[in-house]
């Protein structure tokens, strides 16, 4: 099972990226997807997440209204759209998949990708 995330970068306050995910080794319509992240001395923590459909969406406050999470199973792909960044986005994005559903636990995942960075300047 790999999950590979792309589209990390140095981006100024204001500015915009798209992180992609591309899973290979299971069924990806059968998983739900999250994304998390985690800045340097502190803890994983939530982003955003949506069902195997992508019907069901659900993020954290800190980030609704700016970011917007997507897929397409026909590609096996999850997307984090990510608009207006600010300097507290910094961290190492991850995306996860669960079989589980409407979880937003890091602990409840069952697959992790490497993550990708993103630094946002002020």
């Amino acid at each position: 099972v790999q999950l590979q995330a792309s589209g990390g970068g140095l981006v100024q306050a204001g500015d915009s990226l798209r992180l992609s995910c591309t899973t290979s080794g299971i069924t990806f319509s059968a998983y739900a997807m999250g994304w998390f992240r985690q800045a340097p001395g502190k803890e994983r923590e939530f982003v955003a997440r949506l069902s195997r459909s992508g019907g069901n969406i659900y993020y954290a406050d800190s980030v609704q209204g700016r970011f917007t999470v997507s897929r397409d199973n026909a590609k096996n792909t999850v997307y984090l759209q990510m608009n207006s960044l600010k300097p507290e986005d910094t961290a190492k994005y991850y995306c996860a998949a669960t079989t589980k559903a409407f979880v937003t636990s890091a602990e409840r995942y069952d697959y992790w990708g490497q993550g990708t960075q993103v630094t946002v300047s002020s």
